[in-house]
């Protein structure tokens, strides 16, 4: 759809015309010779003699030129332009962190995967965690993981792709054998200090209980909280275990409940499926999408033929004036 930037300069076409018919002619004075017959002469040279000034008549193809001239100047000075189609651009209104405990015990086989065969913890939660990034598009993605001190395995990024690779790489013990969860989510309120996503969510997945973190998983949940981050906790052990393998469920259940997040308990594969069923009903896609239209600037067209009709009006001139000049002196 054909636009201009600035239509109200059309206001100013009839200004020609309008200095044409109020603004007094241009006077100069030149010697002249006195003669007799100066009324037959002027009658003969189609001048219009009047008040001492003699006023000559402009061709018609001239002023028509001149007023094509001015007509395209007007238009290149108002920019005319072309809107094309508008463009939807979606942008994450989310970001997800994943924090994934690599301990020890995520090598304990008692998940059974898609095919039937006993699989250890880890490699149960990289298959439900891959479905579950599939789903994603739209949403920045992050993953940490933790052991003997948490770490970022994949910043925040678009690329689920690389994120569900990385995922794929992951190895039990790569962290270290213990765990330090409430560690882990500090390391995530840090990863969000830089967000400017309206949501923030976190989805822990662990087996055991925190072993050595210097800041207490309670208190990061606090802090979390005041940073408008959501935590959901995932529990993949044996809530019988004991030791460092014990399962603490009363504190994945206060840093779900103090950030607004739910607490789930997997005990195979398909209570983990659909625990991340739900939480993708519960963390839905979440975008902001910005729409614009393109523009094409067309000023440089209608300033194209100013240009070529100017240099045109101007070679005719030069061409018939030698002629006229001919034709003067054969009379």
């Amino acid at each position: 759809m054909l636009g201009f930037a600035h239509p109200w300069l059309a206001l100013l076409l009839p200004l020609p015309a309008l200095v044409y018919w109020l603004v007094p002619p241009y006077a100069a004075r030149r010697a002249a010779v006195r003669v007799p017959f100066f009324v037959q002469l002027a009658t003969l040279t189609g001048a219009s003699p009047r008040g001492g000034a003699s006023i000559s008549r402009r061709g018609l193809w001239r002023s028509l030129g001149l007023a094509a001239c001015w007509c395209l100047a007007l238009g290149a000075l108002m920019r005319p332009q072309w809107t094309l189609p508008p463009v939807h651009h979606d942008q994450p209104a989310r970001d997800l962190l994943l924090l994934v405990d690599l301990s020890g015990s995520m090598d304990t086989a008692d998940f059974t995967d898609a095919a039937g065969n006993k699989v250890n913890r880890l490699t149960a939660v990289k298959q439900v965690l891959d479905d579950f990034l599939a789903r994603r598009q739209g949403d920045r993605v992050g993953v940490v993981v933790f052991g003997n001190a948490p770490f970022a395995l994949v910043p925040f990024t678009t690329d689920l792709k690389l994120a569900r690779q990385l995922l794929g790489e992951m190895q039990v013990g790569m962290a270290g054998p213990r765990t330090v969860f409430g560690d882990a989510i500090g390391l995530g309120i840090n990863l969000f200090a830089t967000s400017t996503a309206p949501a923030k969510t976190m989805i822990a997945l662990t087996d055991g209980n925190d072993t050595a973190s210097s800041v207490p998983p309670d208190e990061a949940a606090r802090i979390a909280k005041d940073k408008g981050i959501v935590i959901h906790t995932v529990a993949v052990g044996d809530p019988a275990a004991a030791g460092e393998e014990k399962l603490d469920e009363a504190a994945l259940k206060q840093v779900a409940d103090l950030t607004g997040g739910g607490y789930y308990r997997a005990l195979d594969r398909d209570q983990l499926a659909g625990i991340y069923t739900r939480l993708d009903a519960i963390e839905t896609r979440k975008v902001d999408t910005v729409s614009f239209q393109p523009r094409v600037e067309l000023y440089w067209l209608p300033l194209a033929a100013l240009t070529l009709l100017s240099m045109l009006m101007q070679a005719i001139r030069l061409v018939r004036w030698p002629r006229r000049r001919v034709a003067e002196a054969t009379r």
